[in-house]
């Protein structure tokens, strides 16, 4: 397992990308569309649209590159995860943060993948809105890919009203 990402991660308007093209940023409607489930919205080609419970502030987040798919990360407090697929377009994969202020390198090749997204502490920061310098983390992320044929979005565990949220508007785009 290869870790490219770990740390605090400075979201705003409760957003993150995974892009895969320069300049090509994820559009929120688009990425949703057919997909049926939120937070993680992968249904334009070579980008994920990540959501979060933070609007403003840094977040705890890792990323995970695996060989093959991993165990849901073990109890670790995850109230919320969903799967995805995704192939990035160019081997230029990056993490991005709202207006491409900063990018981190993923080293993913030209393949399909599916893509697990992990969060625990979406209503509490949500509540919180923004956290300031020095204030405890309230929300934390896991992004882990692995390389396997595409399979339709699936919702695995749902618990937080932030996140029920994000699913009715993922339904609500093709309505």
């Amino acid at each position: 397992m290869r870790k490219p990402v770990g740390g605090e991660v400075f979201v705003h308007y409760g957003q993150l990308y995974v892009v895969s093209e320069e300049g090509a940023y994820p559009d929120l409607h688009e990425a949703f569309r057919g997909q049926g489930i939120g937070l993680c919205g992968a249904a334009e080609a070579g980008s994920l649209f990540l959501i979060t419970g933070l609007h403003t502030g840094d977040v705890s987040f890792a990323v995970e590159v695996h060989e093959e798919r991993p165990e849901i990360a073990g109890d670790g407090g995850w109230e919320e995860v969903v799967e995805v697929s995704f192939r990035p377009v160019t081997t230029g994969s990056t993490l991005m943060q709202w207006a491409a202020e900063r990018c981190w390198e993923l080293d993913l090749p030209v393949a399909d993948y599916r893509v697990r997204y992990c969060a625990a502490g979406m209503d509490a920061a949500r509540a919180k809105d923004t956290r300031l310098d020095g204030e405890p983390a309230l929300d934390r992320y896991l992004l882990q890919f692995w390389p396997s044929p595409p399979e339709p979005p699936r919702l695995v565990r749902r618990t937080s009203e932030n996140a029920a949220y994000w699913h009715r508007f993922a339904e609500d785009v093709d309505a």
